[in-house]
């Protein structure tokens, strides 16, 4: 879809950040130019892996919070660790917050939301526990693949996951890709830095909407534009 926006004059010089969602970083450093496509491939193949099997199946789980803010499932997820892994992983809008670590911990954790007043708390079909300290063994094996690659400069600054802040510097980004790893997704404060910086429309590339509904549930003001197939970027090129 980026390519075909370029071709139509929609490319990034009109942008002014990139920004992805977990693995959705790599895919933006990439638009970007910090990273080559065939780089990018090869280190998304690695942290895949890793991130398996770093935790034996059924070992770790994640669940989504509904109706809790970020503070309020932090304090959950402290609460129901007991001596084990339980993180606030994904601060995805106000009313959506993922928890990640044990499945002990995690379903302590979906009990003690309810209580606290989550509209709901389920297990999440995911393969493991990401975005938690139980990825430790996949953050070591990213830092070793990524101190390989090189990244460059991006052509527009990054809002990184883990700092909800832009920069362009390439030894940060490598150190914060690792980081990354076992650290929260900062997307809701990520969004609402971009609106701070005047940011009022977003674009977002790629199949389905579900970033476009959150950053609508986190800045109303924002315009948001879903550009996954030929007819939205006619859509774009119209406007």
């Amino acid at each position: 879809a980026l390519r075909a926006l370029e071709s139509e004059g929609l490319g990034l010089d009109t942008a002014s950040f990139v920004a992805g969602h977990s693995l959705g970083e790599y895919s933006a450093l990439a638009a970007a130019g910090a990273m080559t496509i065939a780089d990018t491939a090869r280190l998304l193949r690695i942290r895949g892996t890793a991130m398996q099997e770093a935790v034996p199946v059924g070992i770790g789980a994640m669940a989504a919070i509904l109706g809790l803010d970020f503070a309020a499932v932090s304090a959950v997820a402290e609460a129901a660790a007991q001596g084990e892994v339980c993180q606030a992983a994904n601060d995805n809008d106000p009313g959506q917050v993922v928890v990640s670590g044990h499945k002990a911990a995690v379903e302590r954790a979906l009990d003690l939301a309810k209580e606290a007043g989550a509209k709901r708390a389920v297990l999440l079909p995911v393969s493991a526990p990401f975005h938690c300290a139980l990825m430790q063994p996949a953050a070591e094996r990213m830092a070793q693949a990524l101190a390989q690659v090189e990244i460059s400069t991006p052509s527009v600054p990054l809002v990184a996951n883990v700092r909800a802040s832009a920069l362009s510097d390439p030894e940060l980004i490598r150190a914060l890709l690792v980081e990354q790893v076992t650290g929260a997704v900062r997307w809701r404060e990520s969004m609402s830095y971009l609106a701070a910086e005047g940011v009022t429309e977003i674009w977002e590339i790629g199949a389905g909407k579900a970033l476009s509904g959150m950053i609508r549930r986190i800045e109303r003001a924002i315009a948001c534009q879903a550009v996954g197939n030929p007819e939205d970027i006619a859509k774009l090129h119209g406007a």
